[in-house]
Parts: structure tokens; C-alpha cells; sequence
């Protein structure tokens, strides 16, 4: 519509300064005779909008001219309220940056749009932590943010999982991600993560770095979890199951074939190691049966036993 395109018109202006007629075009999907339309119709309204002409030139606002005007649409108000999450941003130490940002943008919502954003916020609240996991305590996370926001190398003393398990580092940190309640860096070289809970000690260093203008921390992240779980699952081949109807696929697992008959759906599930498999197929009880391979089997079985004598025994002992 015609409306949105002026107010996108007025917003890309007041937040990227002067931009040309075919990059207005190219950033609305719309041809540049459009973009002369609109701007002549925004000037005709009073708004004080200029046009330089010669190879640097292009529109722009009036130098110290905002408008009040959002643009902003019901579903993109309560958006912008849902997506605050004030756990993760207290983490950074951002609070009460987030809450007077918050406050703000309310303030120039229209009564009805503030409406919406205020039952947003009053119904609906993040939660990103899973049960049953403590929180994780990371005192360096602020330290480790401003080094992200400075472009400022790190040198940190860090804990991992493999001897030596406490290494000093020389990181240059390229973003954070917040993942099921836990933090991580993304950090050259490499680049390569680490959490930052694991981070025993810190200096955040004078020395800046560049960060490579074409990183993508989403894409990063993402290529970096397929690596991981294909890393993970990889090396320990997979199981044939069967499971009782109703049961969920374990994560990973493919069906095999059709429901057999007694109903149970057959299907494939890969394993990290025999070890780790029987650990996670115990969860589900009765409503899993290993068919392949005859170790995962007979170590299953044999755990079944052993725990089947002990609870089998505990009455008896017990009464003596």
C-alpha cells in the first residue's frame, strides 16, 4: 500500500541518512518512478525532504528532522514487546537499557497499539532454561559482551573437557549465542566456540581486531549445530527399535518400515556409542525393544536383569 511505502520511505531515511532513488527502489521491491511519485507526494505533505543532485547525491531529511511516525502495524507492536526477554539481557548487563528502550517506544505507540503491546507483555513471558538444570553462572558474560561490542581481543584461562582441561587462550570474540539457558562465545581463531560459563579467568585486552565484515553469526551457528550433532552421532553407527504405540521417535530416529502387528513402529536411531545408547533407551521403559545390534541388545538385557534381582531382593532383605 501506498501509505506503508511512504512511512518506509520516511523510516529508511531518518535511520540510513541519504540514499538514492534506485537504492529506495531496490530496498522496496517497486521502480524508481515509483520512488519519485512518493517523494514528491512526502514533500507536497510538508515533510522536509531534499534531493542532491550529481554522483554522491540522493534524498535525504532535513538534518535534524525525526518524526514521531513508527509505522509500526498491531502484530509488529506485540512482536517487538514479546521479543524482550529481560533474563537475557540483565545477563549482559543490559536491563535497565532494555527497559528504558521498552518505555520509549511505548511512549509513541498510539493508544490502541499500546494496548496490544501492554497484553502482550501481560500474558506472554520467555522462559529459555529447560527443567530440571540449575542455573548456570557466568560472572564474566559482561566482560566477554563488551569485548564483543569493542572489537577487543581477550585473554582468557578456560576450562574444557579433554587433558589438559585448563588452557590459556588469546580469543577475538566475533559474537555471543544464548542457547538452552546457556551462553557462548564465537571466537577467533577458527573462528570456534566456547562457553562462557567455562571461563575461569579474564582480561579483556587493549588490543582490537577486525571483525570479518562477512560473518554471519546466525549461519555460523547454525552450520556449527549440524556439525555437532553429525559429529555426535557419527561415529557410533545406529540401532534398529521397535516402539510401543504412542512412545516418541528418539531424537534422530528414522521409520523403518510400516507398523508391525501388534502396532509398534519399527525405525533406525543413531547411536553415539553402545554405552550412551543404553543410557537413553532405559528412559523409555517398556515402550522400547533393541533389535540390532546384538551387543546394544544383551547389554540392555543384562541391565534389565541385574535391576530386576536388585529390586526382586529388597523386600527379602529388608525383612530380616
Amino acid at each position: 500500500m501506498k501509505s506503508s511505502r511512504l512511512v518506509s520511505i520516511l523510516l529508511l531515511l531518518q535511520t540510513r541518512g541519504r540514499m538514492t532513488a534506485a537504492q529506495l527502489a531496490a530496498e522496496l521491491e517497486v521502480s524508481v518512478r515509483t520512488v519519485y511519485r512518493d517523494v514528491e507526494a512526502l514533500s507536497v505533505a510538508g515533510v522536509p525532504l531534499y534531493g542532491d543532485a550529481g554522483h554522491a547525491g540522493g534524498y535525504r531529511l532535513l538534518d535534524g528532522w525525526r518524526t514521531r511516525l513508527t509505522g509500526l502495524t498491531t502484530g509488529e507492536a506485540e512482536a517487538l514487546f514479546l521479543a524482550g526477554a529481560p533474563g537475557p539481557a540483565a545477563d549482559l548487563g543490559l536491563g535497565p537499557v532494555l527497559a528504558a528502550a521498552q518505555l520509549k517506544v511505548r511512549a509513541a505507540l498510539p493508544p490502541d497499539l499500546r494496548a496490544h503491546a501492554d497484553r502482550i507483555s501481560g500474558r506472554f513471558h520467555l522462559d529459555a532454561p529447560g527443567w530440571y538444570t540449575d542455573a548456570v553462572e557466568a560472572p564474566y558474560l559482561p566482560a566477554v559482551a563488551e569485548a564483543v561490542w569493542s572489537g577487543r581481543a581477550l585473554d582468557v584461562r578456560y576450562r574444557r573437557w579433554r587433558e589438559p582441561t585448563d588452557v590459556r587462550r588469546r580469543l577475538e570474540p566475533y559474537g555471543l549465542v544464548l542457547k538452552a539457558g546457556r551462553w557462548y562465545v564465537v571466537a577467533a581463531p577458527g573462528p570456534r566456540t566456547y562457553r562462557v560459563d567455562q571461563i575461569l579467568e579474564l582480561t579483556l585486552l587493549e588490543e582490537e581486531f577486525d571483525r570479518p565484515p562477512d560473518f554471519d553469526l546466525a549461519a555460523h551457528w547454525t552450520a556449527y549445530q549440524r556439525d555437532f550433532h553429525a559429529r555426535l552421532y557419527g561415529g557410533g553407527g545406529e540401532a534398529l527399535v521397535r516402539l510401543a504405540p504412542g512412545a516418541t521417535l528418539p531424537r534422530g530416529a528414522k521409520a523403518d518400515a510400516a507398523q508391525d502387528a501388534d502396532a509398534w513402529t519399527v525405525a533406525r536411531v543413531p547411536i553415539e556409542s553402545v554405552d550412551h545408547a543404553v543410557a537413553e533407551f532405559l528412559r523409555l521403559g517398556a515402550d522400547i525393544e533393541v533389535l540390532d545390534p546384538p551387543e546394544l541388545r544383551e547389554r540392555i538385557a543384562r541391565t534389565v536383569a541385574e535391576l530386576a534381582e536388585r529390586y526382586g531382593n529388597s523386600g527379602t532383605d529388608g525383612a530380616d
